[in-house]
């Protein structure tokens, strides 16, 4: 009996894959030894089932071919450079040229601006030069004009500020001043009340000159 042609698509029976899967599994395996065996060769296999279980074949050691596989990955990539990376190195280029090309452009423009290689340059070009100086002035002075007003009306706000201030510290002085009269006029009143007490202390002081002769006449 003939068998058929398997077509290699899914199985969608579920028994039937899993079947396939162990057979062909055990033969890949089995594949994978013999060759490592016959050949001598440095073999490393690595199954998922589909529930995730792990199948594995080394000659060796799989972490060991493992890296000896990036290894030679990455001796290959930098001997020969993929095409990618080649279009990415020719893109790179592209670029680098296209900025140098923008920046001797730039720098011949600054220098004009500043008036010098002017030899080289057409009168269109002169005029060019010309008007671009004149809409830089014009812009710069309208910069000017704007700092300027902002300058003077930060100034204004501070002269408000300083008036308010000016303001309420003068409120206060008025309302101290009575006060300070009033106090000014007790301390008077108190020191000429003891002046005055001074005065009519020594006017009571010892007897009068009358009295006192008699009573020394008496004695003698």
């Amino acid at each position: 009996m003939v068998r058929g042609k398997t077509q290699m698509r899914r199985i969608e029976n579920a028994t039937s894959r899993q079947v396939t899967f162990s057979k062909r599994r055990n033969g890949l395996l089995k594949k994978a030894f013999e060759l490592s065996v016959l050949c001598d060769a440095e073999v490393a296999l690595i199954i998922f089932s589909p529930r995730g279980k792990l199948y594995e074949f080394a000659s060796s050691s799989t972490r060991e071919i493992i890296e000896r596989y990036r290894r030679h990955t990455a001796d290959v990539q930098a001997e020969n450079p993929s095409v990618e990376q080649e279009q990415d190195m020719q893109h790179l280029q592209l670029e680098t040229e296209c900025l140098a090309k923008k920046i001797d452009y730039l720098e011949a423009s600054k220098r004009r601006l500043l008036g010098e290689d002017l030899g080289a340059c057409a009168m269109e070009e002169l005029q060019q030069i010309e008007q671009q100086l004149e809409r830089s002035v014009n812009i710069i002075r309208a910069r000017k004009m704007e700092v300027y007003a902002e300058q003077i009306k930060r100034l204004r706000e501070k002269e408000d500020s300083l008036k308010a201030e000016n303001a309420v510290l003068w409120d206060k002085y008025n309302g101290l001043q009575p006060q300070q009269v009033s106090n000014e006029g007790n301390e008077k009143e108190s020191a000429e009340g003891s002046e005055k007490s001074d005065v009519e202390t020594e006017l009571f002081i010892g007897l009068p000159e009358s009295r006192a002769k008699p009573v020394l006449s008496n004695e003698r």
